[in-house]
């Protein structure tokens, strides 16, 4: 099983838990590929061969309709306008390739706007958030995020084979499977950390168009806080042509540089990152 993006809610060293004000604005990291900022203690309920991805009783689907369009959508909304005066370019890019499902990859960077602001890019198409076992462990809300479109990683091979199952369904309604491919979340962090092509098998496999959207940051005039813009890119194919190992080499290549290309367009710094044992230099 393809090792894919987590979702992680909290963060260690320089966050604080309440709300996302920030304690401190320089954090050291050793590991770009592995570094996690984490100081909550959940543990992870087994996502095994029992766990049902999609259910197909009408009650299950009002209540997906209930939280995911009347209560996440609007406060969706609300959150990424007044904390961010958030807005999109490029969004009609998804309408490109009408109604087929698709794979959407974004940069980890929020600890609430990172489930939030997929939602905002061409609202009429369902979005599901592959996520860490942690998110649908959380007591109370944990109940709440499969109806909200969290898909889990799996355990072992009975839950990897639903897993995949869920993602072709989904495909196949025509939601898009969003991904954030970093797998750790670092706070405003205005770069595109390393990732690896492991999360490319499934629109590789299932030869889905990808779109990567990139959450950039820039100045306020009248706030601290910056402001996010997010540029969305594509849609990229795989290359039929290639062995299948290269699709998914290529297809990461090409999401990557796109959202590198995208990150450089930040004009400020709110967190900084300063890797350990090099010396920080001023601002």
């Amino acid at each position: 099983m393809a090792k894919v993006a987590m979702t992680m809610p909290f963060f260690r060293r320089g966050i604080s838990l309440g709300g996302d004000g920030l304690k401190e604005r320089v954090i050291y990291y050793e590991d770009e590929l592995n570094d996690e900022f984490s100081t909550a203690v959940i543990t992870p309920k087994k996502i095994d061969g029992k766990y049902v991805y999609c259910h197909g009783g009408l009650w299950k689907r009002i209540t997906h309709f209930f939280w995911y369009r009347i209560v996440a959508m609007p406060l969706a909304f609300l959150y990424t306008k007044i904390k961010f005066h958030h807005r999109i370019v490029g969004a009609e890019k998804l309408k490109s390739v009408g109604r087929v499902g698709c794979f959407m990859y974004g940069n980890h960077t929020q600890i609430i706007g990172d489930p939030l602001i997929p939602n905002m890019i061409n609202k009429s198409r369902d979005k599901y958030v592959i996520v860490h076992p942690n998110n649908v462990s959380i007591p109370v809300i944990g109940g709440i995020t499969p109806s909200l479109g969290a898909l889990p990683l799996p355990d072992g091979r009975a839950a990897g084979r639903n897993f995949t199952a869920a993602i072709e369904k989904r495909l196949s309604e025509g939601a898009a499977i969003v991904i954030y491919p970093e797998a750790h979340i670092w706070p405003y962090y205005t770069g595109i950390r390393p990732f690896t092509d492991a999360s490319f098998y499934y629109p590789v496999k299932n030869g889905a168009p990808v779109f990567a959207f990139t959450n950039v940051y820039k100045k306020r005039r009248t706030s601290k806080h910056p402001k996010i813009v997010t540029y969305v890119d594509g849609p990229f194919k795989a290359d039929e042509s290639l062995s299948l190992p290269e699709r998914r080499r290529r297809l990461r290549d090409e999401v990557y540089s796109a959202m590198r290309k995208r990150a450089a367009l930040s004009d400020c710094e709110y967190v900084r990152y300063v890797k350990k044992g090099t010396e920080l230099s001023p601002k």
